[in-house]
């Protein structure tokens, strides 16, 4: 699901757990679905969710495929994200963060975006740069 440079730019980084409640009808999904299709997520967090997803018995190709059809946008973890993730490793290991959370953070604080995620963990979370969002 590369960008389409037709469309605008995203407004916030998706974590998997904001995903998954959004596809999950849980609690907080009604703030998720309205700036799903201006989101973009880290390949780390889709492989999250396709994961969960397969573990639930959802095909991944379809998955994607919606997901793409809404608009929801994956960039690669590429080496800037991996020395951000590792950075933020010691602030944030208390917290229990993984690297998945981590790379949505290295991503929220690549592109200058706010970071949605369902994890409350995250509400004690310090990054520069990044304003994190929960959903619940």
């Amino acid at each position: 699901m590369p960008d389409d440079p037709k469309t605008p730019g995203p407004r916030v980084v998706l974590d998997a757990s904001a995903l998954l409640v959004y596809l999950q009808r849980e609690r907080g999904h009604l703030l998720v679905e309205p700036v799903l299709e201006a989101s973009v997520m880290s390949a780390v967090n889709l492989s999250e969710v396709l994961q969960k997803s397969a573990a639930a018995g959802v095909s991944a190709a379809g998955l994607q495929a919606d997901l793409q059809a809404v608009g929801l946008r994956v960039h690669a973890f590429d080496a800037e994200d991996a020395a951000c993730a590792a950075d933020l490793w010691a602030s944030t290991r208390k917290l229990g963060l993984s690297l998945g959370d981590r790379a949505c953070l290295a991503l929220a604080k690549r592109l200058h975006l706010p970071a949605y995620t369902a994890d409350r963990a995250w509400a004690a979370v310090q990054v520069p740069g990044v304003v994190v969002r929960t959903v619940r």
